[in-house]
Order: C-alpha cells, then sequence, then structure tokens
C-alpha cells in the first residue's frame, strides 16, 4: 500500500481521472497476461483465512471482499484481477448494444471526501462483444455480470417498455452463459433510456416475468436505487416473490449528492453520481432497514458504498450484508487495500466472539 501511495497514485493523479481509469484497466490486462506474474500478486495479496469463506446463493467464496462492477466495464483485466485478493469479481454494466457512454469529463476525484463524482453514464462494447471474450475466460473466482439497459445517449428518443424489456432480455441470453451469477441494474442514476422505467415497482415483475423462461442458471440479484422506505421495500419484496431466481439485492449509488466538504457552485460543472466515504451511511441505512423485511433464507444482500476499512465492511455485514464490493477504495488505497480488510474482518470477527464470517451477517439486529 505504501508503494502505491508514494509511487503509483502519485503518477495516476498527474492524469485526468478517466485516463487515469483506463490506464490502470490496461495495466491490469497486460500484466495478466506475463509470465509469473499472477503467481507472485497471488502469494501477496490473497488472505486465506477460514474464516472468511463463505456460501452464499449457492456460491462459495474464499473471502466476502468482491470488486464492483464499473471497475472493468467489458472484462478486459480478469486474470488480474483473479489474483488480487479478491472474493469475487463483477464486471459491466454491459448493455445489449455497444454505448459509448456520456460525454467527457465525466469521472471526477474528490480527494477531501474519499469520493469520485461518477457521470460515465454506462460506455461499454455490448453484449455480444463482451460474451465472446468472456467465453474464453477460465476464471479462479466467481464471476458477476452486471447487465444494464443500454443508454442510447441523451437526445435518443425515448424507448418504449417493450423495447427496454427486450434490451435486458438479449443481454441475458448472450452473457448468462458466462457468469456464476447475474446482477440487473434497475437504477443507473446517470444514463439515459430507461433509469426511471423501474421507480414504478411494477416494472420490476414485469422484467422478472420476461427472464422466467431463460435457462439462467446462476443466482440473480437487483441493484436498485437506495430507498429505505419501507412501503417500497416491501413493494419490491412482493414483485420478486414468485421468482425464485431472484436470491437478492444491492443498493446503487443515490442520484443526489449528498453533503460534500467541496462548495456546491465548484459541482456545477461536474453532473453525477457520488461514490466513495459520503454515501456509506445511508446505504449502510438501506441494507438494516431491508435485511429486517426480507425473507433471510431465501436472499442476501451485497453492499457496497464507501469501503475503506475492514470496519466498514464489518459494519455492514452486521447490518445484514452477506457480501461486500468496493471500488472507489481501490483508487485511493490500490490494490492491497482487499488484504488489508480481510485480515482486519478477520481480527474483528475474533474480538467480537465469531467462529464465522456468516455468524456475524445482521448480528447488529439482535
Amino acid at each position: 500500500m505504501n508503494l502505491y501511495k508514494t509511487l503509483v497514485r502519485p503518477l495516476l493523479f498527474s492524469l485526468d481521472a478517466e485516463t487515469a481509469h483506463h490506464l490502470a484497466v490496461e495495466g491490469c490486462r497486460w500484466m495478466g497476461v506475463l509470465p509469473g506474474v499472477t503467481n507472485v500478486m497471488q502469494r501477496c495479496l490473497e488472505s486465506h483465512d477460514p474464516m472468511l469463506k463463505t456460501d452464499v446463493a449457492g456460491l462459495q467464496f474464499d473471502n466476502p471482499i468482491g470488486l464492483a462492477a464499473g471497475w472493468d466495464k467489458n472484462g478486459r483485466a480478469l486474470r488480474m484481477l483473479d489474483a488480487l485478493g479478491f472474493g469475487f469479481v463483477e464486471i459491466g454494466s454491459v448493455s445489449a448494444r455497444e454505448s459509448k457512454g456520456n460525454p467527457k469529463p465525466r469521472l471526477f476525484r474528490l480527494p477531501q471526501d474519499s469520493a469520485v463524482i461518477v457521470n460515465y453514464g454506462l460506455p461499454n462494447d455490448g453484449a455480444e462483444i463482451v460474451s465472446t471474450r468472456l467465453g474464453s475466460h477460465r476464471g479462479r473466482l466467481p464471476l458477476g455480470v452486471n447487465i444494464v439497459k443500454t443508454n442510447d445517449g441523451a437526445n435518443a428518443p425515448a424507448c418504449s417498455d417493450e423495447q427496454i424489456l427486450s434490451d435486458y432480455e438479449f443481454s441475458t441470453r448472450q452473457l448468462h452463459p458466462h457468469a456464476d451469477y447475474l446482477m440487473f441494474n434497475l437504477s443507473c442514476p446517470n444514463a439515459q433510456g430507461g433509469k426511471s422505467f423501474f421507480s414504478e415497482p411494477a416494472n420490476v415483475g414485469r422484467l422478472l416475468e420476461r427472464l422466467a423462461p431463460l435457462p439462467i442458471q446462476s443466482p440473480v440479484f437487483l441493484k436498485i436505487a437506495p430507498n429505505n422506505d419501507p412501503g417500497h421495500l416491501e413493494n419490491l419484496l412482493t414483485q420478486c416473490e414468485r421468482f425464485e431466481f431472484v436470491r437478492g439485492f444491492c443498493f446503487n449509488l443515490p442520484s443526489k449528492k449528498p453533503m460534500l466538504s467541496i462548495a456546491p457552485e465548484h459541482l456545477i460543472d461536474k453532473p453525477g453520481a457520488v461514490a466513495g466515504r459520503p454515501v456509506a451511511a445511508l446505504i449502510n441505512d438501506c441494507i438494516s432497514e431491508l435485511y429486517r423485511r426480507m425473507d433471510r433464507d431465501r436472499y442476501i444482500v451485497i453492499g457496497a458504498g464507501g469501503v475503506f476499512t475492514a470496519q466498514d465492511a464489518y459494519e455492514k455485514i452486521r447490518l445484514g450484508a452477506s457480501l461486500v464490493q468496493v471500488y472507489t477504495s481501490m483508487i485511493y488505497e490500490g490494490p492491497s487495500v482487499v488484504k488489508h480488510i480481510c485480515t482486519g474482518l478477520a481480527d474483528l470477527l475474533k474480538r467480537d466472539g465469531f467462529q464465522h464470517v456468516s455468524e456475524a451477517v445482521g448480528s447488529a439486529h439482535s
């Protein structure tokens, strides 16, 4: 971590945020094909504490800390990501058709808040190309594929309900054979073309009805807008009840910016959603409320948002998350943050008398 903070991060932060992100992904892609590099990274960064091994939704994880979608949008760096100590990796979001996303600049750092503002607008290569790429990947970790409605741009005509549902169906048909789990992004806060469709809860059921006949063998999770209103969550759970392939939920970034150190007038030219520490409290409230209301024998929660330390991950687990994802902390702390979180998480579990991480899930409600 010291090497990253003293050498690598200053170099990356001397570039604009999106260029640095692109170089990081491509750097991982090239390092992944160099002989011996992944073996060295595994030895340095993997954690093998049996307390952290967990079975979730029929899948086995060496630890509960994963990489969130958005970092590797197209599955280009999976060989190296397999070696960085994660328990699982999620790629995407991937849409039916290739998308260029929103106009640049569209990624902004907020170092004083340990945050970034993300306005990518879902750029990706499209489901067919990503499916072909994943077909040649033989990974060690559970792989999640995040699926979203194609963003055709701000000036594109509004999509019909049928077009939105067909978009998801096409991507699912292409990608489900290559995924250990599917995550349906129903609430991207910075893309046109369907982002408000699922604000009407009945439309969640319509999508699930459309997917039900497909031969999906992997568990399905829904990425939803952060909302801790009990009525909203009960409605969502009712929509999902008869679709047994739905196994859990993850909360997306909020569309409105939280309280930040930077003055509001300096954010006018920085559109997008905030990721990082400032959103942690809201997401934690949502995890807690959902956990209290869901069928815990069927559903699980994947917690993401502001996870930088073992304590951050532990808090989400105690509130009800079975798995936890990181993204922004990779930018500020580097890849070794995963091992630090895993090591610290095991210490916290032992301190509190837990024999296994699964015992701590939802323990704040006891």
